[in-house]
């Protein structure tokens, strides 16, 4: 018997494909991922393919993770969807600021794939429910 559950879909941006791999085989289990580079690919991919939780590496190359976040929370069409920020620098500074791009989330590298699958299940399970009409 097949399970109806429509499969949440999972947005990973970072700029290293080792790490998009490993989050890529971690996820797939139980989301749909989709992928982008860097910040720039992210708002492009965040706008045309709506995913339900983006996971943001904040350094990397064209647009950094903090401008990109701040840019997806500005916009109508995009602000609803929850980013965590995903970063190999642990600081509360960084954690300060991922909050006041409108980051959700803050995820530290190294991770464990069940530190990771719990923060997106965390994330998912507290967004709130978004009409149709909001959406439009």
């Amino acid at each position: 018997m097949e399970s109806t559950e429509i499969r949440k879909k999972v947005l990973i941006v970072d700029d290293e494909p080792n790490v998009r791999r490993l989050s890529h085989t971690i996820l797939a289990k139980t989301f749909d991922v989709i992928e982008a580079e860097d910040g720039r690919q992210a708002i492009d991919m965040a706008i045309a393919q709506k995913p339900d939780v983006i996971l943001m590496d904040i350094m990397m190359p064209k647009m950094d993770g903090l401008t990109a976040c701040h840019v997806i929370k500005k916009d109508p069409a995009t602000k609803a969807i929850p980013v965590v920020m995903v970063t190999a620098i642990g600081f509360e500074l960084n954690i300060k600021l991922s909050q006041q791009m409108g980051a959700t989330g803050y995820v530290t590298k190294p991770f464990s794939p069940q530190d990771l699958v719990g923060k997106i299940t965390e994330v998912l399970a507290n967004r709130p429910v978004v009409s149709m009409s909001e959406q439009l």
